[in-house]
């Protein structure tokens, strides 16, 4: 069943990264077994030269990370059905090994309700995972697989049945939290999420804070994750402890005045529909180790 799989990836680009994004490409079309195709979208920007069949598409404005990655799956077909598997990549990110896409054909052929995996990130130079590469609360082991709740947006595989189930990322999203929408979503319909340590991708040691919209966008995404998804006795609790964290972590004035920006304009501008889910999930979540509170 695994070697039937078709497998695809979306690789987004604002274009800036041409190295990289070669080098990318490179350890995509080395993966064992049938070929992955590509597509390339540039998101606001001119792909950069790319190998001999791989699909590009190159967009008028940048419609965000979410946007530009749906623009990639709908260049799969209807909900990326022209394919079994999407891989989503980061343009700076290189696949470690020649395994990775057969990798994820097994697991996916051997488990029918493993509806995404999250792949482990890793420093190429040093070899090290950050502790917010491992999706989950318990992440000193960056070498535990293990069910969880959510996934790295620039480094995961995920079953294609699942987006035409729950539909794709959230467009309005444009940065930070989009993955988590879509776990959300993806678990509150029967999917299970797998982090998996044998899958790697090598991206640089970064600080996500280094993008000058990180802090108003994830303060603006998180109110809308929780308006999207949470019943409504959840919300609050759920927001409320996300700004305790935020002031623990005792950010810059500047930093904390765009989170504190970012936190009202979730509340006042409009967040997509509203689709709460089940407190099953909610329960489910909690099994998971990570309560919808945190």
């Amino acid at each position: 069943m695994s070697t039937a799989m078709k497998v695809g990836a979306v690789i987004i680009t604002m274009g800036n990264r041409p190295d990289e994004l070669r080098a990318l490409l490179d350890s995509v079309a080395k993966q064992d077994g049938d070929p992955v195709e590509v597509v390339v979208v540039g998101n606001g920007s001119p792909v950069p030269d790319v190998p001999a069949g791989v699909r590009t598409v190159e967009l008028a404005e940048n419609l965000g990370i979410p946007g530009g990655r749906n623009v990639g799956i709908e260049a799969f077909g209807p909900g990326g059905t022209d394919v079994d598997v999407l891989l989503f990549l980061d343009d700076d990110g290189l696949l470690a090994n020649h395994d990775t896409a057969e990798l994820c054909r097994q697991a996916f052929g051997a488990d029918p309700e493993l509806g995404i995996i999250s792949f482990r990130i890793a420093d190429p130079e040093t070899g090290v995972t950050q502790r917010r590469h491992v999706p989950r609360l318990r992440a000193s082991d960056p070498m535990r697989n293990s069910r969880v709740t959510t996934f790295l947006g620039g480094a995961n595989a995920v079953r294609t049945k699942v987006l035409g189930q729950v539909g794709g990322l959230p467009d309005e999203f444009f940065y930070a939290h989009e993955e988590t929408d879509l776990a959300w979503r993806a678990l509150d319909a029967g999917w299970m999420i797998d982090y998996r340590s044998d899958m790697v991708l090598y991206h640089p040691t970064t600080a996500p804070s280094r993008h000058a919209i990180y802090h108003r966008m994830v303060a603006r995404n998180r109110v809308w994750l929780a308006r999207r998804n949470l019943p409504a006795p959840l919300v609050p609790v759920y927001l409320g402890v996300w700004m305790l964290l935020t002031l623990a972590r005792r950010p810059s004035r500047p930093a904390l005045r765009a989170w504190f920006g970012g936190f009202k304009e979730g509340w006042t501008s409009p967040c997509g529909p509203r689709r709460p889910m089940k407190w099953r999930t909610v329960w489910r979540l909690t099994r998971l180790g990570r309560p919808p509170v945190i």
